[in-house]
């Protein structure tokens, strides 16, 4: 894996994930490096020049009237460290951590922050050793930043903490230990550059946007071959409908449906039947699943842009002013990740309801519940069931956390995003989501083995094989969960996808 370099806001989606997998590694830009001595020469003299700065020389919160003396200073970025590591909950998984970690790197070696390079290298160490921080997963507001899991991540490079070294977990003296360096001695500014940002519901959210676009992409395949299993019309996705619409995500999703659908033999097939409309789940999946898209592109715009932003406080400009400003508020972030978390909600809503189309046999024209021997068998009855509970789940996670602010800090923080719960909310929408794209993928496969032998589109095709590779078709009831597992993995890996691209070509969002 090439070493990725940190300090230059151009970091693309795919290079955020590939920074949250084992084995990566990072490195300083030479312009970045330079940006951060020239900053951190500007703190030095302002603290010289007995210049009172927040965060610097002075207490924090409402507490920033309190003024440091100036033998304290280091104390007082040790403190905050220590008393601001109070997250609970279970831990951030070892991917969110290991991208949140290079993003705060990433963060102050843009420049604006006043740090040494020796903190830099320090979390540049551990990180290069797959060293990650261990981070409860609760515990922010998402208002001066993400304060609490910050500081954990923090914490190991001053020697405190712990940190995840493969299935163990270590302390922080150990890890530091391991690389061969010593506890770091903070200096002005430097605890608080660590712990003020957005680094923790940005590392989140992206993650959770990788997976959405993989779903966006798995629910068209689903739906085509839910078409294919129940018969429907391919008229619906004709270009000339969605011209006279022109939404972005809808005329996509159309073309999509078009790609995968090509050269069925099941189309023709029932041309000439006296159905006149199929269900809106079916018809109007342009429309769903375009809305959804619309919303997981703004949401990948606002991610990507926030993981390339300067998120500290105060902030240090190359004129040598230092000041105090908002960017560590999460609002941003916390919106996208609601319009993420409801967008891929829809799109588990509307599987679920294709679901209903194929299991029901007043509808589909299918045998009940796609079972072999119907009556003596149940076939897939219960995993409708369990998708109508994971669509449920996911309508109280699609509440928006954005709008629930709560004053905090003595009513300082008068205003607050709730970021991280809103991309923890949305993270467990993906998975949800998955779950219930899964079960549809089983039941239309299902479907097209019940059908009359004909051959369906070549990416529906496609992504039956890959999908029969790994679960064979139901002959006769058996324990099915496992089937559901090894259909989720197919869809939330991408294999479903990758499988259908590489017959069709790329699939759009």
């Amino acid at each position: 894996m090439p070493t990725i370099q940190l300090g230059e806001p151009n970091l693309a989606l795919p290079t955020l994930v590939a920074l949250s997998c084992p084995g990566s590694r990072i490195a300083l830009s030479k312009p970045a490096r330079t940006r951060v001595q020239k900053s951190r020469v500007v703190v030095d003299k302002a603290v010289a020049g007995g210049a009172t700065m927040y965060g610097i020389n002075t207490g924090f919160g409402k507490l920033a009237g309190v003024r440091i003396p100036d033998e304290q200073l280091a104390q007082l970025q040790k403190n905050l460290l220590l008393s601001h590591a109070t997250g609970v909950g279970d831990p951030l998984r070892q991917a969110q951590s290991r991208l949140a970690f290079a993003l705060r790197i990433h963060n102050l070696a843009l420049g604006f922050s006043g740090v040494r390079l020796a903190l830099l290298e320090q979390a540049m160490a551990l990180f290069n050793a797959d060293l990650v921080p261990v981070i409860p997963s609760q515990g922010s507001v998402g208002a001066s930043g993400d304060l609490a899991p910050l500081s954990h991540m923090a914490l190991p490079l001053i020697g405190y903490g712990e940190v995840h070294d493969g299935d163990r977990i270590i302390t922080g003296a150990a890890a530091l230990q391991k690389v061969g360096r010593t506890p770091l001695e903070l200096r002005e500014k430097e605890g608080l550059a660590l712990i003020n940002g957005t680094q923790i519901m940005t590392a989140i959210g992206c993650l959770v946007l990788h997976e959405a676009v993989l779903l966006a992409k798995s629910a068209d395949i689903a739906c085509a071959m839910t078409v294919e299993a129940l018969r429907g019309s391919e008229k619906p996705f004709q270009a000339r409908i969605h011209a006279i619409r022109p939404q972005p995500g809808q005329q996509a999703t159309a073309a999509n449906l078009r790609m995968l659908l090509a050269g069925s033999k099941i189309m023709p097939s029932h041309s000439k039947c006296a159905k006149v409309q199929d269900a809106y789940s079916l018809r109007c999946a342009p429309q769903v699943h375009g809305a959804a898209k619309d919303g997981i592109r703004y949401a990948l715009a606002v991610l990507t842009t926030e993981a390339n932003s300067v998120t500290d406080n105060p902030l240090v400009f190359p004129d040598g002013d230092v000041v105090s400003g908002g960017n560590f508020h999460g609002q941003p972030v916390s919106q996208a990740m609601d319009f993420t978390a409801i967008a891929v909600s829809t799109l588990a809503n509307i599987s679920e309801r294709r679901i209903e189309q194929m299991v029901n046999p007043d509808i589909s024209g299918l045998p009940p519940f796609l079972a072999r021997n119907p009556g003596l068998e149940s076939g897939f009855m219960i995993p409708q069931v369990v998708a109508a509970a994971l669509c449920s789940e996911n309508k109280t996670l699609a509440h928006p956390a954005s709008v629930d602010t709560i004053p905090t800090s003595a009513n300082r923080e008068d205003h607050v995003s709730m970021g991280v719960t809103a991309a923890r909310h949305a993270d467990m929408v993906v998975a949800n989501t998955g779950k219930v794209l899964g079960i549809e993928f089983l039941c239309a496969a299902q479907g097209l083995d019940l059908g009359e032998p004909l051959a369906p589109g070549k990416g529906v095709g496609a992504a039956f094989q890959a999908l029969r590779k790994v679960v064979a078709g139901l002959d006769g009831d058996r324990f099915l969960a496992p089937d559901l597992a090894a259909a989720e993995r197919l869809v939330r890996s991408g294999g479903l996808v990758a499988a259908a691209e590489k017959k069709i070509g790329t699939l759009a969002l």
